[in-house]
């Protein structure tokens, strides 16, 4: 057990799959395991193991932000030994071709709190989190497989949910970024100190250029490519 999590040792899978929201890591696991078991709720951020297509796979909410998933990323990786952490959760596009419930990995990520990650990793000067290119590649297969169509870009890790900013601002802050949310930054900044694997994978929910939105019922229960997407995954990490 952690401060954050009252899970007994053993309870998670070597893969985690790490949506934001307590109530979609339930739907998840509700609709697509087998024998899923709630092994930790913790300030009601809801963490269930169980098997999907007879692999075994833990579903673990991660609040909202960079300093919430930083807390749960490195309990998870530190003290259960998890061996990765795919966030799947939702994205605001910076581009009018980048439609609502398109899929989007995370190639790597800017983040705007250079101080979690100086804090993290003292000796490392570069503000770009990145993910682990093995695990990318796996995501990229599986799409195919999947017949899936993904696009790899670089993300926005904001701290704000509401700014002043324009989108042309934050693109431009970011160097390119396609989308902006608020946790891949520190997922990969985690994975990077302790030397574990981190991706992540995004529907996009709201075009911040066509003023397109998604309701949070629809972000809740309607992002089942990208769920079974990243589902696909357990078979790697039995």
């Amino acid at each position: 057990m952690t401060p954050h999590i009252n899970a007994k040792d053993g309870s998670f899978a070597k893969l985690v799959l790490m949506p934001g929201d307590p109530l979609r890591a339930k739907y998840i696991a509700e609709k697509y395991l087998e024998n899923a078991t709630l092994v930790s709720d913790v300030r009601n951020i809801l963490m269930y193991t169980g098997y999907y297509k007879g692999n075994k796979i833990s579903i673990c909410a991660s609040g909202m932000g960079v300093p919430s998933i930083g807390i749960y990323a490195f309990e998870l990786f530190n003290e259960y030994n998890v061996e990765a952490i795919v966030r799947i959760g939702s994205a605001g596009s910076f581009k009018k071709e980048i439609k609502n419930f398109d899929l989007i990995l995370a190639k790597d990520s800017y983040g705007e709190n250079i101080s979690f990650r100086e804090g993290m990793l003292p000796e490392n000067k570069d503000v770009i989190a990145k993910p682990t290119k093995e695990l990318n590649e796996l995501i990229k297969m599986n799409a195919k497989e999947l017949k899936m169509q993904i696009k790899e870009e670089r993300v926005l890790t904001e701290e704000a949910f509401y700014t002043t900013r324009t989108v042309e601002d934050r693109e431009n802050l970011s160097q390119g970024a396609v989308c902006v949310e608020m946790e891949s930054y520190g997922l990969f900044t985690v994975a990077e100190r302790l030397n574990k694997k981190a991706a992540c994978i995004l529907t996009i929910s709201d075009n911040l250029v066509t003023q397109e939105y998604t309701t949070s019922e629809e972000r809740q229960n309607s992002f089942n490519e990208m769920m079974k997407l990243a589902l696909s995954l357990a078979k790697n990490f039995q």
